[in-house]
């Protein structure tokens, strides 16, 4: 049986890189990855100005539920005047958000030049 790294991760772990919570994601977020997902994101973006980057880069799959909890992760961070970014240089993924309309809802960056180098401090999961 195929196990989903994002789906067998009960809670997903979390650094902070220059003061920006970087979360590395893999594997497919669709619906069975959805919930637990949702629930990390919705812990990270609780506080006020959240500074959230999510690393895209080894996801193989997304799904209009794994959008979803983006743009619901999106939303929370607009609300409480953060910001959030995506890492990701996947052709198929940019597609996605171009042909949804959602390709300038996020902001998207290849790689971390700005962070590289920077102290990188565990945040505790959930």
């Amino acid at each position: 049986m195929y196990e989903n790294p994002t789906r067998s991760s009960s809670s997903l772990p979390a650094s902070a890189v220059a003061g920006t919570t970087v979360v590395e994601l893999g594997g497919e977020l669709d619906l069975l990855a959805a919930p637990a997902l949702r629930t990390r994101l919705d812990s990270l973006t609780a506080g006020t100005c959240p500074d959230l980057v999510l690393d895209l880069r080894a996801v193989s799959f997304i799904d209009c539920t794994g959008l979803g909890v983006l743009c619901r992760a999106r939303n929370r961070v607009t609300a409480r005047q953060g910001r959030l970014r995506l890492l990701t240089e996947d052709t198929c993924f940019l597609r996605v958000l171009r042909v949804t309309g959602l390709a300038n809802a996020f902001e998207i960056h290849p790689d971390l030049p700005a962070l590289v180098g920077a102290h990188v401090v565990t945040v505790p999961a959930g």
